[in-house]
């Protein structure tokens, strides 16, 4: 008798997934930020939070912005967003960044990042990019390590990352890239 398989799949996000959407990035970001940020200038209020995805999903700013879940029955456990490269030194219309690679915490090493990154590689294909950058915490290992694994590497571009406006909150981060033809 064959094992049962899960029931996971990753498609376009659609408005009404805003709250889980919003709910899942504020959870992670708390993890993700911690030591790294004061915890009072990271978002708390889901209910802001989902209307801003709500705006988003609803009206992209342009077409090629997306957002993919990732889905394990009907529960978002994971989410992706892709869209031109915003960078000075990319091309708009070659170059697409991966915005964000988000995995429930407790939903890691079950397969759901690899089907978004995978997804999110067919998507900016797709929409005929050819190359993907993304930004990394510099501190952030298992993000750079699976990225790598993936076949994404550091480009040399680095950054500070100003939270608040003031340059008191600075993350630093990597640039990773990817060839997508």
């Amino acid at each position: 008798m064959p094992s049962p398989t899960a029931d996971v799949s990753v498609r376009v996000a659609w408005a009404d997934d805003a709250p889980a959407i919003a709910e899942l990035q504020l959870r992670t970001w708390q993890e993700q930020y911690a030591g790294l940020l004061p915890p009072e200038t990271l978002p708390r209020d889901i209910g802001a939070a989902a209307a801003a995805w709500q705006a988003s999903l609803s009206r992209p700013p342009d077409a090629r912005n997306r957002v993919l879940v990732a889905l394990e029955r009907n529960r978002v456990v994971g989410f992706a967003i892709t869209s031109p490269a915003s960078d000075p030194d990319c091309d708009p219309l070659t170059d697409a960044e991966l915005a964000e690679l988000t995995v429930a915490p407790d939903e890691r090493g079950k397969g759901h990042g690899s089907r978004l990154l995978q997804a999110s590689v067919e998507t900016m294909q797709a929409d005929r990019f050819t190359r993907a950058v993304l930004w990394a915490i510099t501190g952030d290992d298992a993000l750079r390590a699976f990225l790598t694994e993936a076949g994404w590497a550091p480009d040399t571009a680095h950054r500070g990352l100003d939270f608040d406006g003031t340059g008191s909150t600075v993350v630093k981060q990597v640039r990773l890239h990817t060839s997508l033809v």
